[in-house]
């Protein structure tokens, strides 16, 4: 792949995948260049790498000489930027097809599902990293042990990277080993319900080549027939790959991990919740696959820090408890406030979520609602439209108007920070994939000078 000089130019750049794949091409020598709607810190900081990045989408702002672009469907194609390319009958990258032409040169360890993706990425890269693998990895998520969402090392071995089912784009990959975490109905406006998106899940494990091998959920039963190399996990009966003795002593969650014996002991995450011992566990059968030894997969895990808006502790002390996640579906968020209410079933749970798209807080209002009833206190901001236009009647409302034991109120993400200065939450959970995230830092800050 010629990269060299090269200019590239990223429509949506600063979007957590597209913001890996421009540091990939950085790092190979091409100048890059993009458009995003806002300036976050995550393309400031891009900047500060050297990458050229403007605000507004003004055409006469794009060098004269592109020689590759590379979008994401976020930008709707009445962007004038995206016209002006579309217009000059340039060709027009995907990231996902980019994703998989990177993917097939390289031994590609490959982690799908509707949840769980980027944390098990995370410490997949983290775990080999720590056996001395050299490893390109492409994370939907600043992990915390390496503080970016893009690692390279010289002369890399693999690739580790997130397929993301959304638009079909963990198709275009070509996995070596492959994770398939969950398959719960999500992206219902790409996918014409969970039948079509569990076919797609197969599809992705076909690509596999015949040494190659899948780590599933126990719960996952649409492999079975498959004619592949499997090993399934989970704490659910019959798994291959699972934990036992799992117990909460300072905020960790340890446990032991069996496989065909005991192969793992005494393990205490840093990041809690059952979910993440799940986590754990199909991390540990990708390293299998990949022959790294049991010391270095404890070393990998007892000190794997997590990802930045996953469970997210902003604030610890005795008197007061912050945590954010990405959390936008309602079986993540079901996970992650089981988990918070385990560690402090003592304590008033404020919960802070801002649905995203319009469509999804329409095909899921009874879920969220259901799930959102285990708070205390419930504020639903404003819906976040991402790449959508409004659909007539669906507001947070919706959500809102199913609660009925529950504390709660929508408000505007403008008046947000007023309202924690006059409640003073002792356990605040931020939830939502929209910029509330861009908020955490304003939200900590208040919360400290209480």
């Amino acid at each position: 792949m010629k990269t060299q000089k090269d200019i590239i130019y990223f429509l949506g750049i600063g979007g957590i995948g597209m913001s890996a794949l421009a540091r990939w091409f950085h790092s190979r020598g091409a100048s890059v260049y993009g458009y995003d709607a806002f300036a976050t810190p995550l393309t400031r900081q891009l900047e500060k790498e050297g990458m050229h990045i403007h605000y507004e989408a003004d055409v006469s702002l794009i060098p004269e000489q592109v020689d590759r672009v590379v979008f994401t469907p976020a930008v709707p194609e009445e962007n004038p930027e995206f016209r002006y390319f579309r217009e000059k009958g340039m060709k027009m990258e995907k990231r996902a097809e980019v994703l998989g032409s990177i993917s097939s040169s390289l031994y590609t360890i490959a982690i799908a599902g509707t949840h769980g993706k980027t944390s098990i990425t995370a410490m997949v890269a983290h775990i080999l990293k720590e056996a001395g693998i050299p490893i390109v990895a492409f994370i939907g998520g600043i992990a915390k042990n390496f503080g970016t969402n893009f690692v390279l090392d010289a002369n890399p071995q693999c690739l580790v990277v997130e397929a993301d089912e959304f638009d079909h784009s963990l198709l275009t990959l070509h996995p070596d080993v492959a994770v398939v975490t969950s398959e719960d109905a999500d992206h219902l406006d790409v996918y014409d319900g969970l039948e079509e998106l569990r076919r797609t899940f197969v599809k992705f494990t076909r690509l596999l080549p015949p040494k190659g091998t899948l780590v599933h959920h126990v719960k996952l039963k649409n492999f079975e027939e498959e004619q592949i190399n499997r090993i399934t996990y989970g704490l659910a009966e019959g798994a291959e790959l699972t934990a036992e003795n799992i117990s909460i002593a300072d905020g960790r969650f340890g446990f032991d991990i069996l496989y065909k014996g005991n192969i793992l002991t005494n393990l205490k995450m840093q990041v809690p919740g059952e979910h993440y011992v799940e986590n754990a566990l199909a991390a540990v059968g990708v390293a299998l696959q990949m022959g790294i030894k049991a010391p270095a997969m404890k070393r990998a895990l007892d000190g794997f820090q997590g990802v930045v808006r996953r469970f997210d502790y902003r604030i610890r002390t005795p008197e007061r408890i912050y945590i954010d996640d990405y959390a936008h579906h309602p079986e993540e968020i079901r996970v992650t406030l089981e988990a918070v209410r385990r560690l402090y079933p003592e304590k008033k749970m404020t919960v802070v979520f801002q649905p995203h798209l319009y469509s999804r807080t329409r095909d899921f209002a009874a879920d969220f609602a259901r799930v959102l009833s285990q708070a205390d206190q419930l504020v639903l901001l404003d819906i976040y439209p991402a790449r959508e236009k409004p659909i007539p009647g669906v507001t947070s409302h919706i959500i809102a108007d199913r609660i009925t034991d529950t504390e709660k109120q929508v408000m505007a993400k403008e008046d947000l920070l007023s309202f924690l200065k006059k409640e003073k939450p002792e356990l605040l959970l931020t939830l939502g994939a929209g910029d509330i995230g861009l908020m955490v830092k304003e939200i900590e800050k208040i919360l400290l000078d209480l």
